[in-house]
């Protein structure tokens, strides 16, 4: 009998899953009573509604302002007149879903009413909270943290860096 290397394990039938990178642009969208837009997100489609500033994902060959302005124009209806400020910028490096975001927040002005018509189908709503309803409105600690402290002091060009959109690993600069 010849010797023969060993057969190798059989392959997992798991394919790796393709790492999501992307760069999101959102909009900070005050009224005239100082209250602060959000829109309800029905991700996945099963009712559960999440809260977050109106803005989405930066399309291929799209500027950040641009898709800013596209992006709150499908959730919301309104049409942004200006961009005053970046407020801040947010890196999520979430390893456990292999995916990489990182986010801008600019305060803008905008003109028109609330008439959201999302091609994607997930904004469910949109209005505007009073700035202490924010911290118990938005539950996710990436999205919700650096504009509850934009809110708070004003103080612009923070940069925010998480491990994790459960909040785990958060620093500051």
């Amino acid at each position: 009998m010849r010797w023969r290397p060993p057969k190798p394990p059989p392959a997992f039938s798991c394919t790796p899953v393709a790492r999501r990178e992307f760069v999101v642009a959102a909009a900070i969208l005050l009224d005239p009573r100082g209250r602060v837009l959000l829109v309800g997100n029905d991700w996945q489609g099963h009712g559960r509604v999440r809260y977050t500033l109106p803005g989405g994902m930066v399309e291929r060959g799209e500027s950040t302002l641009d898709a800013l302005s596209r992006e709150v124009k499908e959730e919301t209806g309104l049409e942004v007149t200006s961009i005053e400020q970046l407020a801040y910028a947010v890196h999520v490096e979430d390893r456990r879903r292999n995916d990489r975001a990182v986010s801008f927040a600019f305060l803008a002005k905008y003109q028109g009413l609330l008439n959201p018509r999302d091609p994607d189908g997930f904004i469910v709503e949109a209005r505007f909270f009073p700035v202490e309803e924010v911290a118990t409105t938005v539950p996710i600690p990436p999205l919700r943290d650096p504009l509850v402290n934009y809110l708070r002091d004003r103080e612009t060009g923070r940069f925010y860096a998480y491990a994790g959109w459960d909040g785990r690993g958060y620093r500051r600069v």
